[in-house]
């Protein structure tokens, strides 16, 4: 896709209501720290339009990035930070499920995995709430840099079977600083909201 225009349209906290859009819009999910604001500004070809925090848990809203006038980039706040509060991480959690279960226009969830190491216990646990959401999320295995190429197979494998994936379930290895797996996420991402049921009614 070519970026012409990115606007951090909405941010919805905890009390928020969330935004009743109009365009298709593709969530992406996973622990704090994974590189999610990283692949979401590789995504929108910009440096630091995503805040990178170096306080991992620290992003506590949905923000809802429209692309083109087109569809929204959705970023889910981050779970699993051991030093947020238990009352903080189930207020995150609310807040993730009202926006799965409420948006309208919601077509694919990708889920943030760190190559490196086996999920956790809260990525199989964030993997299991999407699939019964009635949603089969895309595997994005993130800082595919940090390892040699030799090894990605070998963790692929360790995330496909650690999560236990639905079989077909996509995975795309991705690097951040190569940005080696943006265009195949890009190609997916079209293909989930040129296919969706509100775009066909707007072309009839």
């Amino acid at each position: 896709m070519v970026i012409k225009n990115v606007n951090l349209e909405t941010v919805c906290g905890i009390t928020s209501r969330l935004p009743e859009n109009k365009k298709p819009e593709i969530a992406f999910a996973g622990k704090s720290n994974v590189g999610k604001s990283s692949l979401i500004n590789a995504l929108m070809n910009r440096k630091s339009y995503a805040r990178i925090s170096a306080t991992p848990g620290k992003t506590q809203t949905i923000n809802f990035y429209n692309i083109n006038d087109e569809l929204y980039l959705v970023d889910l706040p981050g779970y699993g930070y051991a030093k947020v509060s238990e009352q903080e991480k189930a207020q995150w959690g609310k807040l993730i499920e009202r926006y799965l279960h409420g948006s309208k226009q919601l077509r694919a969830v990708f889920l943030l995995i760190d190559i490196r190491h086996e999920p956790s216990a809260n990525d199989k646990m964030m993997y299991d709430w999407i699939l019964k959401q009635g949603f089969e999320p895309i595997i994005i295995a993130t800082k595919l840099d940090k390892l040699k190429r030799s090894q990605v197979q070998k963790q692929m494998k360790i995330i496909r079977e650690g999560l236990k994936l639905v079989p077909g379930t996509r995975m795309i290895p991705f690097s951040s600083m190569t940005k080696q797996g943006r265009d195949e996420i890009w190609e997916l991402a079209e293909q989930e909201f040129l296919s969706s049921p509100a775009e066909a009614d707007e072309t009839e």
